[in-house]
């Protein structure tokens, strides 16, 4: 029986994938001018590790992830760019308010700083509505990686199967049907994500409720 909904934050509760993506390749082109867009997909929705592997080998590089990551952080404040508000869900305080309403409790589970995922949720008003909030930067290895769903859910006392996680990336699909928990996944034909291991997709949120209620 289901008893909480496990949301992922980037590509689902704010559509910030694209703008970390136009980002990060401004500066890829002035490392190399001849990568692409589709050269730096791997980095969405992947972890902080596999993010930059992929900004290395698309611009060349032989320095390591770590010192690529501070060289592009460093050259600009990306996160203070961004108007988190204006790239956050409208649809998304509803569907809050009625999972809820249907006795449904609440997390959030993200491969974001936690610092910033709490900068993204009292923005919008939203952050009253999770009773977990959970950063993947506190494990070792985050999305793929099945910990931060463990974890969610223990935090939550719920066992894995009592949880169904709402996702948009191919790792953040993984990392919750690797942990045993029921998946729905936001299409976005953008990215190229392999949403094949999902037992729902969905073209808008709000089908998540009606998928929530099957499994109540």
């Amino acid at each position: 029986m289901l008893k909480a909904v496990i949301f992922d934050m980037d590509g689902v509760i704010i559509d910030s994938e694209i703008e970390y993506l136009k980002r990060d390749l401004e500066f890829a082109k002035k490392k190399n001018p001849d990568v692409k867009m589709e050269d730096l997909l791997g980095m969405v929705g992947s972890s902080r590790e596999d993010a930059w592997q992929c900004m290395v080998k698309a611009i060349k590089s032989d320095k390591t992830w770590e010192e690529v990551r501070d060289e592009c952080r460093a050259s600009r404040d990306v996160f203070s760019e961004i108007d988190y508000r204006a790239i956050f869900r409208p649809e998304i305080p509803g569907i809050l308010r009625s999972l809820q309403q249907m006795g449904l409790r609440l997390a959030l589970a993200s491969s974001t700083r936690k610092e910033l995922i709490l900068r993204v949720l009292e923005e919008n008003g939203i952050r009253d509505f999770f009773e977990v909030v959970v950063s993947g930067a506190q494990f070792k290895r985050s999305k793929p990686d099945p910990e931060i769903y463990h974890h969610t859910a223990e935090q939550l006392g719920l066992s894995e199967k009592e949880c169904l996680a709402v996702e948009d990336s191919t790792f953040g699909v993984t990392a919750a049907y690797r942990a045993g928990m029921p998946v729905t996944a936001l299409i976005d034909e953008r990215f190229g994500f392999d949403q094949s291991l999902a037992g729902w997709r969905m073209h808008k949120l709000e089908e998540v409720l009606e998928i929530a209620e099957s499994l109540m």
